[in-house]
């Protein structure tokens, strides 16, 4: 199962019909949307801890929350492929990471294990690996909204390679 929701709504994930299932975390805590929490705030929780706190018979695997969806679909590319990109990937149970290791592989990703939920905060927003390494440039200075999506929709992605994603994610400081 994929949880992609505002984290907000996070607790209305059923708990009892997830549990013994792995559960991908794609969300990300943004405290303007989401609300103020303070152990988010406070840095002694992970959004992807909270969530399995929620689900406590599930295994939580952190994934897809560094990318946006359209370098998702753009930049797969095949097992072997030279030019093919690396996701990171957090949790707490090992076969549940396998499972989505071998879940990125089908749809064209390698996978990083930067660690468990409690370091999954390293691909979170404000983050070296979060989204920008795989945009070529910053959107231009003075865009009208729709001129930016457009920009955004037209700008190819950039493929980051595993090794590059496991730095990136080691050099993320926690705010």
């Amino acid at each position: 199962m994929v949880a992609t929701i505002p984290l907000k709504a996070y607790d209305r994930l059923p708990a009892t019909a997830l549990a013994g299932k792995t559960v991908i975390d794609t969300m990300n805590y943004y405290p303007d949307r989401d609300g103020h929490l303070a152990e988010l705030d406070a840095g002694t929780l992970t959004s992807s801890a909270l969530v399995q706190r929620h689900l406590v018979g599930s295994h939580v695997v952190k994934a897809f929350n560094n990318i946006d969806f359209h370098r998702l679909f753009t930049l797969a590319r095949p097992s072997g492929a030279p030019d093919r990109a690396a996701l990171p990937i957090a949790g707490d149970d090992e076969a549940a990471k396998a499972r989505v290791a071998r879940l990125l592989d089908i749809l064209g990703y390698d996978a990083v294990d930067i660690g468990t939920l409690a370091d999954s905060w390293r691909s979170e927003p404000g983050t070296p690996v979060y989204v920008q390494p795989y945009f070529p440039a910053q959107r231009p200075e003075g865009t009208s909204q729709e001129e930016a999506y457009r920009w955004f929709l037209d700008t190819p992605g950039v493929p980051v390679p595993a090794g590059r994603v496991k730095e990136l994610a080691d050099t993320a400081v926690r705010a």
